[in-house]
C-alpha cells in the first residue's frame, strides 16, 4: 500500500480508533509522539508528514497489530506507525519536562489511549541531530528547525547549540549540526537584515 500523508484530523482519527478499541479491551497505553507527527499537532506551519514517529514501551504487540488492522480499514501503509525515531532518543527522554500528555482517546473520562508529545525544544534538539549534511536548502528539516527556534526565542547558533547539548553530550554532537546551525542562523539573520533594508525604504 502507498504512503499517505498525515494532517492533524487524520492523526486525530487514528489516535481515536486506537483509544477506542484499547478502551473495549479494558486497556490504556501510552504513546510517545516525535518528528513531524508532533509538529502537527502543536504548532501551526506542519501541515502533514508521512508517517507517525512513536515511541511505546507497553503493549508493543497489541500496538503493532492495532496499528495493522486501522491501517486495512483505511488502505494505509502498515508501517504508518513506527517507532524508528528510537534512534535519537535522548538521555533526558525519561524527564517528565521532555514531554507533555497531548491527549486522551477516546475521552478523559474514558482513557484507553494517552497520547505525549515531545516539548518543541526537545524537538528543536532532535531536528538538529537528524540534520542531513548538503547545505541548508536541501534539508526538509530546515523548516521545522526555523520555526521551533522562532517559537523557543532562539536567536544565534551558540544558543542554539546550548540547547541541543541540554539533550546530548556535547562529545555526541556532530559537526555537521554546528556547521549547519550556523548556516541556518547566518541565513535567518541576513533575512532580518534585509526585510529591515526594505522596511527602512519604503518609510
Amino acid at each position: 500500500m502507498v504512503a499517505k500523508p498525515f494532517n492533524r484530523e487524520t492523526l486525530e482519527a487514528a489516535f481515536e480508533a486506537i483509544g477506542k478499541r484499547a478502551r473495549a479491551e479494558d486497556r490504556t497505553v501510552e504513546i510517545s509522539v516525535y518528528g513531524g507527527s508532533a509538529l502537527i499537532l502543536t504548532m501551526a506551519h506542519r501541515a502533514a508528514t508521512k508517517d507517525v514517529d512513536g515511541v511505546f514501551d507497553r503493549d508493543k504487540v497489541w500496538l503493532r497489530q492495532v496499528a495493522r488492522v486501522i491501517a486495512e480499514d483505511n488502505g494505509w501503509d502498515e508501517s504508518w506507525l513506527n517507532d524508528g525515531v528510537k534512534g535519537w532518543l535522548s538521555h533526558a527522554d525519561t524527564e517528565p519536562s521532555a514531554k507533555r500528555l497531548f491527549g486522551t482517546y477516546p475521552s478523559d473520562g474514558m482513557p484507553g489511549l494517552r497520547v505525549f508529545v515531545a516539548v518543541p525544544e526537545y524537538l528543536f534538539a532532535m531536528k538538529c541531530m537528524a540534520m542531513r549534511i548538503g547545505g541548508v536548502d536541501e534539508s526538509a528539516d530546515i523548516d521545522d528547525i526555523v520555526s521551533l527556534a522562532e517559537a523557543i526565542g532562539l536567536t544565534d547558533a551558540e544558543q542554539a547549540m546550548n540547547l541541543v547539548s541540554a539533550f546530548y553530550p556535547r562529545d555526541l554532537i556532530p559537526p555537521k549540526t554546528r556547521f549547519g546551525l550556523e548556516e541556518v542562523f547566518g541565513a535567518i539573520a541576513s533575512k532580518n537584515q534585509a526585510d529591515e533594508s526594505g522596511q527602512d525604504e519604503t518609510r
